[in-house]
């Protein structure tokens, strides 16, 4: 197996800050790799960079070949989920980082809508405690690839800890406990469902506690945690948006499940070809949402037949397939240069999540978000999507949630300017500009992009399957 560095991605540029040299592509590469120059060669299957402090992304522990139906260490069977299943069906790929040596690593595999070849970064986070144990947070799909290079770290599993009701991670939970039964499962508080509210153990989960607010924790003089639990915005009152923000202290790393993303120019290594070019064809979804453009020019744009395998072609699957999932029905996909350009290189929150949940409930996310701040000197952020880890503070953190300080009437965060809290180091080291847009410029999803997200809000208010009142209500 061959070993390479990924990029370095930072909230301040979205860019790498290591120096990269381009290498010719190996057999079943999804486009071609950038190497480190600086990375050392190491004879085991380890390595680790050394370089400046910005150059803290970790190291590939171990490249693997792309998927392959006859690899049976990568099936697993998934045909669950509400209200579309979630895949990939039948087969999951897993790419490890080492983010910082010796203590944490992240696990990547894919989740898709596999009728439309649309796929997301799904990324478990792995922790190695002082203790000697392993404490994992939102395990991932247990095939055998995954186990096999999580026994590789050499240590036993200790602690496995769902962060959110989210099925999507929910899902894996129990699969994954049963791989290593000696491991104790702890859940955030409010586990439910829907169409049916099925408890925990339904899905094989069976948790030895829940992670509450300023509750010890067996890790906790490791890793800290802060609750994010506000009221119900609807369908019914067990229906809670928990999540559980968590802080590793030897590391100063920031870990959260949907909070925030951070969306790269290139598509991340566990994102197949396949996907890419099928995404970059010019074919019906994209000429049915062309940002309002005329039927002659659509035909001028677009273009005939399946694309070649370019780094341009599959930049441009990588925009759509992001703006597929980021707003479900984007306004032109056809043309999605602008699209993602509002969305890409920063940390943000996620559409859905912004427009659907968290409009719902601003001051308690203000109030989750200044205590984190407050609490965490996080030099960097995992979220379990899209890319990570992120080159991020409180500062670019909290920047992300404005919209929900403005909807709380709060002093919303202060742009950044060109490089954040870490500019001084990002220009030093040669570094891009800043998280928030360059001299301190907002940049927020598209309007247009927002329009079908915003009437299905509008839509549920008025059917009253959510509250407009969430956090006044019952008072």
């Amino acid at each position: 197996m061959q070993i390479r560095a990924p990029r370095a991605f930072s909230a301040a540029s979205g860019r790498s800050s290591a120096r990269m040299v381009a290498r010719p592509a190996g057999p079943g590469s999804n486009r071609a790799r950038c190497v480190q120059v600086h990375a050392a060669k190491g004879k085991g299957r380890f390595r680790q960079s050394v370089g400046t402090p910005q150059q803290m992304q970790p190291q590939m522990l171990q490249q693997t070949p792309p998927v392959d139906p006859e690899n049976e260490d990568r099936l697993y069977f998934n045909f669950t989920g509400f209200p579309f299943p979630i895949g990939p069906f039948f087969e999951r790929r897993t790419v490890v980082n080492e983010v910082v040596k010796g203590q944490v690593w992240t696990f990547e595999q894919t989740q898709s809508l596999d009728v439309f070849e649309v796929f997301t970064p799904v990324r478990m986070t792995v922790i190695k405690l002082k203790s000697g144990g392993l404490w994992v947070h939102a395990p991932i799909a247990p095939t055998e690839e995954c186990v096999r290079l999580l026994r590789d770290l050499g240590a036993p599993v200790e602690f496995i800890v769902l962060p959110t009701f989210a099925y999507e991670h929910k899902v894996f939970v129990g699969p994954f406990s049963r791989r290593f039964p000696e491991a104790k499962v702890y859940t955030a508080p409010f586990q439910w469902s829907f169409p049916l509210n099925l408890p925990p153990q339904f899905f094989g989960i069976f948790p030895a506690g829940e992670v509450t607010q300023g509750a010890e924790m067996p890790w906790s003089g490791e890793i800290d945690h802060r609750l994010f639990l506000p009221p119900s915005i609807g369908v019914g009152d067990y229906v809670r948006f928990s999540e559980v923000a968590f802080f590793h202290r030897p590391s100063s790393t920031l870990m959260v499940t949907d909070a925030v993303v951070f969306v790269p120019e290139e598509a991340p290594e566990v994102i197949s070809t396949k996907a890419l070019l099928y995404n970059a064809r010019d074919g019906l979804l994209q000429r049915s949402i062309a940002g309002g453009k005329s039927r002659e020019e659509v035909a001028a744009i677009a273009k005939e037949g399946y694309p070649e395998d370019t780094p341009e072609n599959r930049r441009l699957g990588w925009q759509r397939m992001c703006l597929l999932v980021l707003y479900f029905s984007p306004s032109d996909l056809l043309t999605p240069q602008a699209s993602f350009a509002a969305i890409s290189n920063r940390l943000l929150v996620g559409p859905v999540v912004q427009t659907l949940v968290y409009s719902k409930v601003p001051r308690a996310v203000c109030d989750w978000v200044d205590d984190i701040c407050a609490s965490w000197r996080f030099e960097r952020v995992i979220p379990c999507h899209m890319a990570a880890p992120v080159k991020a503070g409180p500062a670019e953190f909290k920047a992300a949630f404005d919209f929900a300080y403005e909807a709380a009437g709060r002093e919303p965060p202060a742009p950044q300017p060109a490089g954040g809290v870490f500019g001084g180091l990002s220009r030093l080291f040669g570094g891009g500009g800043a998280g928030g847009g360059g001299g301190g410029e907002k940049r927020r999803p598209l309007e247009a992009d927002l329009r079908a997200l915003k009437s299905l809000d509008s839509t549920l208010l008025k059917l009253g399957a959510v509250y407009a009142d969430a956090e006044t209500r019952g008072r």
